[in-house]
């Protein structure tokens, strides 16, 4: 993307001490690479993403691979019935492993001089290597891997945020959809040429889904004041009981996340009246989840660090989940996932499963890349957020608190 920037001699740590409060960022935080290479240190590699569903790597052998940043891991489950995660790369001379995004294997050879590593990581043929060589020293590198009920995360440090706080506190919300018995139904990644932040941003707020969105707009209540939404949610609530949910609200994301701890979040808001769930015609796409008992004609956001975010219908559940590519670009997959025994072409349609948020992302994705084009101007000035845009206010902050984290460097 061409573009005359205005010449900006600070550094970064001055950059963002001149942040203005409540306005969005300055152009070189989407347009300078070496911000960008300051955020890979020290918020993308060292935060966790998600990667996939249990399910999806049910036997011994089974792998996918997960590419965020420059970086690639292999996901396996390995032959004592564990889930591992690898650095793809080879111990010899640096070539990627697995060539393929997913499949199942008795063991990785790498293409390039045929180096062999068991579903555990350990490399166990190597042709014409000294006699003193030592095969022990040369297993995959690990990749740290984490499991919260059902959910598989990954993160490129070795000494990542717990996860323990997620899983206690988070428990009860994802039994109420039996998160562990899901089944992935449908699986879209969406390439967007514009920087990761503006991606995140714009999932943040809801302050343009009534004008961009006519699809969701017309079931979605949290395009509303709270004080127009007030009276979807009361009748939501009435509901829940009955349903089988709990009206339970948690906000520990990453702004306010336990030292140490991972960021997460869950709350539940109401539909309009005529819809169950987040469909065409708003009426049940596949079973309810887990031992849920009726649609209380409601939708919970479900937050997993900065990265990943859960829409959970009492039907279905749609993760999103948000990577850079480079400074310029990033990219979205979108996971529909049902419950565990449904079966496609009885139990649910894909089409309609994705239809939604398909459609949104689509228009996300158009939006998203003109606001780029935009910020790529030399007439680009951070505006200020509206009441609508807290949330990615607060996102905004906590970026710069990350690339404030040791500063020395800056």
């Amino acid at each position: 993307m061409s573009a005359v920037f205005r010449e900006d001699h600070r550094s970064i740590a001055e950059l963002i001490a001149a942040q203005k409060a409540g306005y969005s960022l300055d152009q070189r935080f989407y347009t300078d690479p070496a911000v960008y290479e300051l955020e890979l240190d020290r918020i993308v590699y060292r935060h966790w993403i998600f990667a996939g569903h249990v399910s999806q790597l049910p036997d011994p052998g089974d792998f996918h691979v997960r590419n965020v940043a420059g970086e690639s891991a292999i996901i396996v489950r390995g032959s004592d019935g564990e889930l591992r995660a690898f650095a793809n790369v080879c111990r010899h001379r640096g070539s990627l492993v697995c060539l393929e995004d997913q499949g199942h294997v008795d063991r990785f050879a790498c293409p390039y001089h045929g180096w062999t590593y068991d579903t555990d990581g350990r490399l166990f043929a190597a042709r014409n290597m000294p006699a003193d060589f030592d095969m022990e020293a040369h297993s995959l590198r690990t990749v740290s891997i984490g499991v919260v009920h059902g959910l598989i995360f990954v993160c490129f440090t070795d000494d990542p945020l717990s996860l323990d706080a997620c899983r206690r506190d988070l428990a009860e919300p994802m039994a109420m959809f039996d998160f562990e018995n899901l089944k992935v139904a449908a699986q879209k990644t969406y390439d967007i040429p514009a920087n990761w932040k503006l991606s995140i941003e714009n999932y943040q707020e809801c302050y343009h889904c009534a004008t961009a969105h006519p699809e969701y707009a017309r079931m979605h209540t949290l395009m509303l004041d709270h004080r127009k939404r007030d009276r979807f949610q009361q009748k939501m609530l009435d509901a829940m009981a009955a349903c089988g949910l709990r009206d339970i609200h948690i906000d520990r994301v990453d702004s306010a996340a336990p030292p140490g701890e991972m960021g997460y979040g869950y709350s539940r808001t109401a539909l309009f009246d005529k819809y169950l769930t987040g469909s065409r015609d708003g009426q049940p796409v596949a079973p309810l989840l887990g031992a849920l008992t009726g649609y209380d004609k409601g939708a919970s956001d479900f937050n997993f660090g900065p990265f990943s975010f859960m829409l959970a219908y009492s039907d279905h559940i749609v993760a999103y989940v948000f990577t850079p590519t480079a400074h310029d670009s990033s990219k979205c997959e979108i996971y529909w996932m049902v419950r565990g025994d449904a079966e496609e072409g009885r139990d649910y349609d894909v089409g309609e499963l994705a239809w939604l948020w398909d459609v949104t992302m689509i228009s996300d994705k158009e939006i998203i890349v003109n606001n780029s084009k935009g910020v790529h101007s030399k007439y680009y000035q951070p505006g200020p957020f509206s009441g609508m845009e807290k949330a990615e206010r607060s996102y905004v902050e906590w970026i710069l608190r990350e690339l404030q984290r040791a500063d020395e460097d800056l």
